[in-house]
Protein backbone atom coordinates (compact mmCIF):
# COMPACT_ATOMS: atom_id res chain seq x y z
CA UNK A 1 0.00 0.00 0.00
CA UNK A 2 2.35 2.34 1.16
CA UNK A 3 5.08 1.79 -1.65
CA UNK A 4 1.76 3.04 -3.78
CA UNK A 5 1.36 6.04 -1.74
CA UNK A 6 4.97 6.76 -2.38
CA UNK A 7 4.83 6.41 -6.33
CA UNK A 8 1.74 8.50 -6.42
CA UNK A 9 3.69 10.99 -4.19
CA UNK A 10 5.96 11.34 -6.58
CA UNK A 11 4.06 11.57 -9.50
CA UNK A 12 1.58 14.52 -8.14
CA UNK A 13 5.23 16.34 -6.72
CA UNK A 14 6.75 15.91 -10.48
CA UNK A 15 3.47 16.63 -12.40
CA UNK A 16 3.10 20.13 -9.67
CA UNK A 17 6.34 20.77 -11.08
CA UNK A 18 7.42 21.01 -7.51
CA UNK A 19 10.90 19.64 -6.36
CA UNK A 20 11.55 18.00 -3.11
CA UNK A 21 13.67 20.74 -1.96
CA UNK A 22 11.26 23.43 -2.86
CA UNK A 23 8.74 21.96 -0.18
CA UNK A 24 8.08 23.28 3.09
CA UNK A 25 11.06 21.57 5.63
CA UNK A 26 8.09 19.34 7.67
CA UNK A 27 6.67 17.92 4.35
CA UNK A 28 10.28 17.28 2.91
CA UNK A 29 10.61 15.47 6.35
CA UNK A 30 7.44 13.75 6.07
CA UNK A 31 8.60 12.65 2.53
CA UNK A 32 11.98 11.28 3.99
CA UNK A 33 10.07 9.23 6.54
CA UNK A 34 7.31 8.05 4.71
CA UNK A 35 5.96 5.58 7.04
CA UNK A 36 5.90 1.80 6.08
CA UNK A 37 2.61 0.64 8.06
CA UNK A 38 -0.95 2.35 7.54
CA UNK A 39 -1.37 2.62 11.32
CA UNK A 40 0.40 5.04 13.09
CA UNK A 41 0.36 2.49 16.46
CA UNK A 42 2.98 0.82 14.50
CA UNK A 43 4.87 3.52 12.76
CA UNK A 44 9.32 4.06 14.05
CA UNK A 45 9.88 7.01 15.76
CA UNK A 46 11.46 9.48 13.03
CA UNK A 47 8.19 8.76 11.45
CA UNK A 48 6.52 9.70 14.33
CA UNK A 49 8.62 13.25 14.49
CA UNK A 50 7.74 13.79 10.69
CA UNK A 51 3.92 12.84 10.97
CA UNK A 52 2.89 14.50 13.90
CA UNK A 53 3.63 17.92 12.86
CA UNK A 54 2.24 17.45 9.28
CA UNK A 55 0.17 14.61 9.03
CA UNK A 56 -2.32 16.69 7.28
CA UNK A 57 -0.13 18.28 4.85
CA UNK A 58 -0.92 15.38 2.39
CA UNK A 59 -4.02 14.56 0.98
CA UNK A 60 -2.90 11.43 -0.24
CA UNK A 61 -2.01 10.82 3.63
CA UNK A 62 -4.67 11.85 5.40
CA UNK A 63 -7.69 14.60 4.46
CA UNK A 64 -8.85 16.31 6.69
CA UNK A 65 -11.29 19.45 7.10
CA UNK A 66 -10.45 23.05 8.32
CA UNK A 67 -11.43 24.59 11.71
CA UNK A 68 -11.54 28.15 10.76
CA UNK A 69 -10.25 31.14 12.94
CA UNK A 70 -11.16 34.01 12.93
CA UNK A 71 -9.70 37.30 12.90
CA UNK A 72 -9.06 38.09 16.37
CA UNK A 73 -6.35 35.83 18.90
CA UNK A 74 -7.70 35.11 22.27
CA UNK A 75 -4.45 37.17 24.28
CA UNK A 76 -2.30 35.38 26.23
CA UNK A 77 0.11 37.77 27.74
CA UNK A 78 3.25 36.78 29.85
CA UNK A 79 3.88 36.13 32.99
CA UNK A 80 6.53 35.87 35.67
CA UNK A 81 8.61 32.54 34.57
CA UNK A 82 7.40 29.83 36.89
CA UNK A 83 10.58 27.90 38.52
CA UNK A 84 9.98 24.45 39.26
CA UNK A 85 11.76 22.06 41.20
CA UNK A 86 12.71 20.04 38.33
CA UNK A 87 15.43 19.86 35.64
CA UNK A 88 12.84 20.76 32.63
CA UNK A 89 15.05 20.48 29.49
CA UNK A 90 15.73 16.75 31.01
CA UNK A 91 11.72 15.96 31.39
CA UNK A 92 11.32 17.32 28.00
CA UNK A 93 14.30 15.18 26.56
CA UNK A 94 12.88 11.92 28.82
CA UNK A 95 9.43 12.72 27.89
CA UNK A 96 10.38 13.42 23.91
CA UNK A 97 8.20 16.77 24.30
CA UNK A 98 7.57 19.12 20.94
CA UNK A 99 5.90 21.71 23.02
CA UNK A 100 5.11 22.99 26.53
CA UNK A 101 2.80 25.71 27.44
CA UNK A 102 2.28 26.92 31.24
CA UNK A 103 -0.69 29.29 32.01
CA UNK A 104 -1.48 30.42 35.17
CA UNK A 105 -4.11 33.19 36.33
CA UNK A 106 -4.13 34.27 32.57
CA UNK A 107 -0.39 34.46 31.69
CA UNK A 108 1.92 32.27 30.16
CA UNK A 109 4.24 31.12 32.60
CA UNK A 110 6.11 28.83 30.59
CA UNK A 111 6.68 28.16 27.31
CA UNK A 112 9.37 26.02 25.87
CA UNK A 113 9.65 23.68 22.49
CA UNK A 114 11.82 20.49 21.31
CA UNK A 115 12.58 18.42 18.50
CA UNK A 116 12.48 21.05 15.95
CA UNK A 117 9.38 22.61 16.56
CA UNK A 118 7.87 25.80 17.35
CA UNK A 119 4.67 28.04 18.23
CA UNK A 120 3.94 28.38 14.76
CA UNK A 121 3.86 24.56 13.55
CA UNK A 122 1.10 21.98 14.52
CA UNK A 123 0.57 19.26 16.36
CA UNK A 124 -1.59 15.96 16.41
CA UNK A 125 -4.21 15.49 19.55
CA UNK A 126 -4.86 11.99 19.24
CA UNK A 127 -7.16 11.78 21.96
CA UNK A 128 -6.81 14.58 23.47
CA UNK A 129 -9.72 15.53 20.29
CA UNK A 130 -12.22 13.55 22.68
CA UNK A 131 -12.67 16.31 25.25
CA UNK A 132 -13.57 18.66 22.22
CA UNK A 133 -15.99 16.41 20.87
CA UNK A 134 -17.99 15.59 23.87
CA UNK A 135 -17.98 19.70 24.71
CA UNK A 136 -19.54 19.52 21.21
CA UNK A 137 -22.33 17.54 22.74
CA UNK A 138 -22.95 19.83 25.48
CA UNK A 139 -23.21 22.84 22.83
CA UNK A 140 -25.48 21.01 20.64
CA UNK A 141 -27.70 20.27 23.52
CA UNK A 142 -27.70 24.15 24.98
CA UNK A 143 -28.73 24.62 20.91
CA UNK A 144 -31.57 22.41 20.98
CA UNK A 145 -30.52 19.73 18.57
CA UNK A 146 -29.88 16.89 20.96
CA UNK A 147 -32.82 16.66 23.67
CA UNK A 148 -30.86 15.00 26.51
CA UNK A 149 -27.99 12.78 27.05
CA UNK A 150 -30.16 10.18 28.75
CA UNK A 151 -31.36 9.90 25.05
CA UNK A 152 -30.69 6.65 23.08
CA UNK A 153 -27.72 6.91 20.56
CA UNK A 154 -29.68 4.75 18.00
CA UNK A 155 -32.11 7.69 17.86
CA UNK A 156 -29.83 9.80 16.78
CA UNK A 157 -27.62 7.65 14.80
CA UNK A 158 -29.97 5.18 12.89
CA UNK A 159 -27.33 2.29 11.32
CA UNK A 160 -27.45 1.48 14.94
CA UNK A 161 -30.81 0.08 15.44
CA UNK A 162 -30.84 -3.67 16.02
CA UNK A 163 -27.00 -3.81 17.50
CA UNK A 164 -26.04 -3.81 20.90
CA UNK A 165 -26.17 0.29 21.18
CA UNK A 166 -29.86 -0.16 20.73
CA UNK A 167 -29.32 -0.26 24.82
CA UNK A 168 -26.74 2.79 25.04
CA UNK A 169 -27.57 6.18 26.50
CA UNK A 170 -25.84 9.35 24.98
CA UNK A 171 -24.70 9.70 28.76
CA UNK A 172 -22.96 5.89 28.87
CA UNK A 173 -21.30 7.04 25.43
CA UNK A 174 -19.99 9.88 26.66
CA UNK A 175 -18.73 7.84 29.85
CA UNK A 176 -17.36 4.77 28.31
CA UNK A 177 -19.95 2.79 30.16
CA UNK A 178 -21.82 0.86 26.98
CA UNK A 179 -20.92 -2.44 27.93
CA UNK A 180 -20.19 -3.10 24.61
CA UNK A 181 -16.91 -5.37 23.75
CA UNK A 182 -14.15 -3.11 22.34
CA UNK A 183 -10.05 -3.91 22.55
CA UNK A 184 -8.15 -0.66 23.15
CA UNK A 185 -4.62 -2.38 23.27
CA UNK A 186 -2.50 -0.19 21.07
CA UNK A 187 0.67 -3.18 20.57
CA UNK A 188 -2.07 -5.69 19.26
CA UNK A 189 -2.52 -5.13 15.34
CA UNK A 190 -5.83 -7.65 15.82
CA UNK A 191 -7.42 -5.40 18.41
CA UNK A 192 -10.32 -3.41 17.64
CA UNK A 193 -8.44 0.15 17.95
CA UNK A 194 -5.98 -0.75 15.41
CA UNK A 195 -8.55 -2.75 12.68
CA UNK A 196 -12.05 -0.11 13.06
CA UNK A 197 -9.85 2.77 10.61
CA UNK A 198 -9.33 0.06 8.47
CA UNK A 199 -13.14 -1.71 8.12
CA UNK A 200 -14.84 -1.30 4.89
CA UNK A 201 -18.19 0.28 5.76
CA UNK A 202 -21.34 -1.28 4.10
CA UNK A 203 -23.02 0.55 1.97
CA UNK A 204 -24.36 3.89 3.28
CA UNK A 205 -23.02 3.39 6.56
CA UNK A 206 -20.22 5.59 7.66
CA UNK A 207 -16.91 3.77 8.78
CA UNK A 208 -17.27 3.44 12.23
CA UNK A 209 -21.03 2.74 12.61
CA UNK A 210 -20.65 -0.13 10.02
CA UNK A 211 -17.57 -1.59 12.06
CA UNK A 212 -19.25 -0.93 15.75
CA UNK A 213 -22.81 -1.85 15.07
CA UNK A 214 -20.93 -5.89 14.86
CA UNK A 215 -19.79 -5.74 17.99
CA UNK A 216 -21.43 -7.81 21.12
CA UNK A 217 -22.53 -6.96 24.39
CA UNK A 218 -20.57 -8.27 27.44
CA UNK A 219 -21.92 -6.29 30.23
CA UNK A 220 -25.05 -4.58 31.16
CA UNK A 221 -25.24 -0.84 29.95
CA UNK A 222 -23.98 1.42 32.77
CA UNK A 223 -22.10 -1.13 34.37
CA UNK A 224 -18.55 -1.55 33.22
CA UNK A 225 -16.25 1.25 32.15
CA UNK A 226 -14.05 0.61 29.36
CA UNK A 227 -11.85 2.98 27.26
CA UNK A 228 -13.29 2.54 23.51
CA UNK A 229 -11.80 4.98 20.81
CA UNK A 230 -14.70 3.72 18.93
CA UNK A 231 -17.39 5.12 20.94
CA UNK A 232 -16.30 8.67 20.76
CA UNK A 233 -15.68 8.32 16.70
CA UNK A 234 -19.47 7.59 17.20
CA UNK A 235 -20.17 10.32 19.69
CA UNK A 236 -19.19 12.54 16.46
CA UNK A 237 -21.11 10.78 14.17
CA UNK A 238 -24.28 11.81 16.53
CA UNK A 239 -23.14 14.97 16.93
CA UNK A 240 -23.07 15.57 13.37
CA UNK A 241 -26.35 14.19 12.56
CA UNK A 242 -27.98 16.19 14.97
CA UNK A 243 -26.84 19.37 13.98
CA UNK A 244 -26.58 18.67 10.71
CA UNK A 245 -22.72 20.34 10.39
CA UNK A 246 -19.51 18.66 10.01
CA UNK A 247 -17.30 18.53 13.63
CA UNK A 248 -14.96 20.87 11.76
CA UNK A 249 -17.97 23.55 11.03
CA UNK A 250 -19.79 23.10 14.80
CA UNK A 251 -15.90 23.68 16.68
CA UNK A 252 -15.64 27.01 14.40
CA UNK A 253 -18.89 28.45 14.97
CA UNK A 254 -19.11 27.60 18.71
CA UNK A 255 -15.42 27.75 20.10
CA UNK A 256 -12.36 28.36 17.45
CA UNK A 257 -13.61 31.40 15.71
CA UNK A 258 -15.54 33.35 18.52
CA UNK A 259 -13.20 32.35 21.12
CA UNK A 260 -10.02 33.38 19.40
CA UNK A 261 -7.65 30.34 18.38
CA UNK A 262 -4.76 32.06 16.67
CA UNK A 263 -4.57 29.58 13.66
CA UNK A 264 -7.29 27.83 11.66
CA UNK A 265 -6.92 24.01 12.97
CA UNK A 266 -7.75 20.98 11.02
CA UNK A 267 -9.47 17.78 11.97
CA UNK A 268 -8.48 14.60 10.15
CA UNK A 269 -11.11 12.37 8.24
CA UNK A 270 -12.50 8.88 8.16
CA UNK A 271 -12.63 6.84 4.95
CA UNK A 272 -16.38 7.72 4.54
CA UNK A 273 -15.22 11.48 5.00
CA UNK A 274 -16.38 12.06 8.78
CA UNK A 275 -13.74 13.79 11.09
CA UNK A 276 -12.26 10.98 12.97
CA UNK A 277 -13.56 12.43 16.62
CA UNK A 278 -11.84 10.26 19.24
CA UNK A 279 -8.80 11.41 17.79
CA UNK A 280 -6.84 13.69 15.76
CA UNK A 281 -7.43 17.76 15.70
CA UNK A 282 -4.20 19.54 14.69
CA UNK A 283 -3.32 22.53 15.92
CA UNK A 284 -0.88 24.53 17.60
CA UNK A 285 -0.01 24.28 21.43
CA UNK A 286 -0.88 27.68 22.03
CA UNK A 287 -4.21 27.09 20.91
CA UNK A 288 -4.77 23.70 22.71
CA UNK A 289 -3.73 26.02 25.72
CA UNK A 290 -6.41 28.05 24.57
CA UNK A 291 -8.91 25.74 24.44
CA UNK A 292 -7.96 24.49 28.52
CA UNK A 293 -8.82 28.36 28.96
CA UNK A 294 -12.27 28.42 27.52
CA UNK A 295 -13.09 25.95 30.04
CA UNK A 296 -11.43 27.23 32.58
CA UNK A 297 -13.37 30.19 31.88
CA UNK A 298 -16.64 27.97 32.25
CA UNK A 299 -16.78 27.77 28.52
CA UNK A 300 -18.57 31.37 28.37
CA UNK A 301 -17.72 33.67 25.52
CA UNK A 302 -18.41 37.55 25.68
CA UNK A 303 -20.31 36.25 29.10
CA UNK A 304 -22.50 33.82 27.38
CA UNK A 305 -22.77 30.24 28.46
CA UNK A 306 -21.62 27.56 25.74
CA UNK A 307 -22.69 24.75 27.06
CA UNK A 308 -25.58 24.19 29.51
CA UNK A 309 -25.26 25.43 33.27
CA UNK A 310 -24.05 22.40 34.45
CA UNK A 311 -22.22 20.21 31.96
CA UNK A 312 -18.83 21.52 32.92
CA UNK A 313 -19.18 20.82 37.01
CA UNK A 314 -20.60 16.79 35.16
CA UNK A 315 -18.02 16.54 32.60
CA UNK A 316 -14.83 17.30 34.53
CA UNK A 317 -16.17 14.78 37.74
CA UNK A 318 -15.62 11.15 38.13
CA UNK A 319 -18.88 9.59 36.15
CA UNK A 320 -17.22 6.28 35.93
CA UNK A 321 -14.81 4.06 38.00
CA UNK A 322 -11.40 3.33 36.22
CA UNK A 323 -10.02 1.35 38.83
CA UNK A 324 -7.30 3.87 40.24
CA UNK A 325 -7.46 5.17 43.55
CA UNK A 326 -8.44 9.04 43.09
CA UNK A 327 -8.99 8.98 39.51
CA UNK A 328 -12.54 8.24 37.66
CA UNK A 329 -13.57 9.39 34.28
CA UNK A 330 -16.42 12.00 33.01
CA UNK A 331 -17.60 13.02 29.78
CA UNK A 332 -14.67 12.11 27.63
CA UNK A 333 -12.31 14.16 30.11
CA UNK A 334 -9.82 11.94 33.04
CA UNK A 335 -10.47 13.21 36.15
CA UNK A 336 -8.55 13.79 39.49
CA UNK A 337 -10.19 14.01 43.00
CA UNK A 338 -8.87 17.31 43.96
CA UNK A 339 -10.95 18.70 41.00
CA UNK A 340 -7.97 18.78 38.40
CA UNK A 341 -9.10 16.78 35.24
CA UNK A 342 -7.30 16.35 31.35
CA UNK A 343 -8.04 15.73 27.90
CA UNK A 344 -4.87 12.98 26.96
CA UNK A 345 -4.24 11.07 24.25
CA UNK A 346 -1.61 8.51 23.08
CA UNK A 347 2.07 9.31 22.73
CA UNK A 348 2.04 12.08 25.42
CA UNK A 349 -0.38 14.67 24.07
CA UNK A 350 -2.45 16.75 26.92
CA UNK A 351 -4.38 19.60 28.39
CA UNK A 352 -4.75 19.09 32.25
CA UNK A 353 -6.71 21.86 33.93
CA UNK A 354 -7.01 22.91 37.52
CA UNK A 355 -9.34 25.18 38.58
CA UNK A 356 -8.43 25.86 41.78
CA UNK A 357 -4.63 27.06 40.95
CA UNK A 358 -6.05 29.20 37.60
CA UNK A 359 -3.74 26.56 35.57
CA UNK A 360 -3.68 24.70 31.97
CA UNK A 361 -0.69 22.77 31.44
CA UNK A 362 -0.54 21.82 27.42
CA UNK A 363 2.11 19.63 25.63
CA UNK A 364 2.67 17.77 22.84
CA UNK A 365 5.32 14.85 22.78
CA UNK A 366 6.46 11.82 20.89
CA UNK A 367 6.87 8.76 24.01
CA UNK A 368 8.55 5.91 22.02
CA UNK A 369 5.09 3.72 23.23
CA UNK A 370 1.55 4.54 22.40
CA UNK A 371 1.26 4.71 26.54
CA UNK A 372 3.65 3.94 29.13
CA UNK A 373 1.87 4.76 33.05
CA UNK A 374 4.83 3.34 34.77
CA UNK A 375 7.54 5.90 33.29
CA UNK A 376 6.69 8.27 31.40
CA UNK A 377 2.86 8.45 32.14
CA UNK A 378 4.05 8.90 35.96
CA UNK A 379 6.76 11.16 34.89
CA UNK A 380 4.43 13.57 33.59
CA UNK A 381 2.12 13.24 36.42
CA UNK A 382 5.04 14.25 38.94
CA UNK A 383 5.53 17.44 36.59
CA UNK A 384 1.69 18.58 36.89
CA UNK A 385 1.99 18.12 41.18
CA UNK A 386 5.56 19.83 40.78
CA UNK A 387 3.64 22.90 39.07
CA UNK A 388 0.62 22.86 41.56
CA UNK A 389 2.68 22.61 44.42
CA UNK A 390 5.23 26.05 42.64
CA UNK A 391 2.05 27.84 42.41
CA UNK A 392 0.79 26.83 46.21
CA UNK A 393 4.24 27.97 47.43
CA UNK A 394 4.19 31.46 45.34
CA UNK A 395 0.81 32.11 47.08
CA UNK A 396 1.53 30.98 50.33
Amino acid sequence: MWKRVVGLLVIIVAGLGVTYFSADKNVRNLLANLPTDRNVLFWTIPQRDAAFRAIDSLAVLAKANVIEAGDTAFPIPKGEPIIVPMDVTTYMREQRTAALVIIQDGKIRMEKYGLGFDARGQWTSFSVAKSFTSTLVGAAIKDGFISSIEDKVSDYIPGLKGSAYDDVSIQQLLTMTSGVRWNEDYEDKNSDVALFNEHKAEPGLDATVSYMRALPREAPAGEKWAYKTGETNLIGVLVSSATGKTLSEYLSEKIWTPFGMEQNGSWLLGATGHEISGCCIQASTRDFARFGLFILGGAQIDGKPVLPEDWIAAATTRQADIGLVGKGYGYQWWTDDDGSFAAQGIFGQGIFIDPKRKLVIASNSNWTKATDYETVGAQRQAFYESVQATVDAETN
